[in-house]
């Protein structure tokens, strides 16, 4: 049962600290002193008995109590939003779907998925998408805190997956691709070490794409070149690669137009041969709406495609 002198406050400070891992932070969000932040995270701490917080050299980080209320606190703090959400929903005639979309599926899985929810959008009800991006980290985190109901790309290599329920749908490799004319296009067999003769563009640093570059960059004995450009944003990794000598590390089907249509062209060299999975992420311990069922369901069917 929970104990009744714990306050909704305490939990929306709790949240507000493990989320910006800063007390002064989390205080200025809340438009509260430090001091104050302090105190109602120190009676919560009192009122578990236990530590929810300690300190590190980058800031605060959850202690494993923390980590448990964290999986918990979260989902339960949006469902009540969602509750009293829904009581001004019933007169506004909308309610929301919060996805978080890696760059893998932005460019076909979830605009055919979100093309066919609009088309049957009776059959849902009045019920809007909103498409949170970024990496990994950053969804799956937000995910877990009850602020996403879904995440949707190639994140099975993310540590941050662990407690969360993920459900596979295809796998999708990451392709080395330059523009027609390029000087590598079409060399065959292609040596490894001519591909640090031109700029890169690639994902960032702590996302789970760039894990597979480093990767491929140990098995064959390369350094990245000093050219780079990091992003994970397609259209400007697709003008940029259209535009220069730059060399891609792109999702297959981000560039699957282009390479039908001619405008970039598949280096020989194979970044991965088997890919990663993409699939569905969801937190267990939060109650999935018929919406959400709903719109998972046509995430499977556009996937079998």
């Amino acid at each position: 049962m929970l104990n009744a002198r714990i306050k909704l406050r305490h939990l929306q400070a709790f949240l507000e600290v493990a989320r910006q891992r800063s007390f002064a932070r989390a205080a200025e969000r809340l438009a509260i002193t430090q001091p104050g932040m302090s105190k109602t995270i120190r009676e919560l701490e009192e009122l578990l008995d236990t530590s929810l917080f300690e300190r590190t050299p980058q800031g605060v980080a959850l202690t494993q109590a923390g980590l448990t209320l964290l999986r918990h606190a979260g989902p339960a703090l949006r469902a009540l939003e969602e509750g009293v959400g829904a009581i001004g929903d019933t007169h506004q005639g909308t309610r929301w779907l919060r996805v978080g979309a890696l760059s893998t599926v932005e460019s076909r899985l979830l605009p055919e998925a979100l093309h066919r929810w609009h088309a049957e959008g009776s059959a849902h009800g009045e019920v809007g998408v909103n498409v949170v991006t970024g990496p990994s980290a950053f969804l799956l985190s937000r995910l877990r805190r009850g602020e996403l109901d879904l995440v949707v790309g190639r994140m099975t290599e993310a540590r941050e997956i662990q407690d969360l329920a993920f459900e596979h749908l295809y796998y999708e490799r990451l392709l080395l691709v330059v523009r027609a004319g390029h000087p590598l296009a079409g060399v065959d067999p292609l040596p490894p070490e001519a591909l640090t003769d031109h700029p890169w563009v690639l994902p960032p640093p702590q996302t789970t794409l760039r894990q597979q570059v480093d990767s491929f960059c140990v098995r064959h004995a390369l350094s990245l070149p000093s050219r780079l450009l990091e992003t994970l944003s397609l259209p400007l990794s697709r003008h940029y690669t259209l535009e220069s000598e730059a060399i891609w590390v792109a999702p297959e089907e981000a560039v699957a137009e282009d390479l039908a249509a001619g405008r970039l062209c598949r280096l020989s060299l194979d970044l991965e041969s088997h890919g990663g999975s993409v699939g569905l992420c969801t937190n267990a311990s939060m109650q999935p709406s018929l919406a959400l069922e709903a719109f998972c369901e046509i995430l499977r069917q556009v996937a079998a495609v």
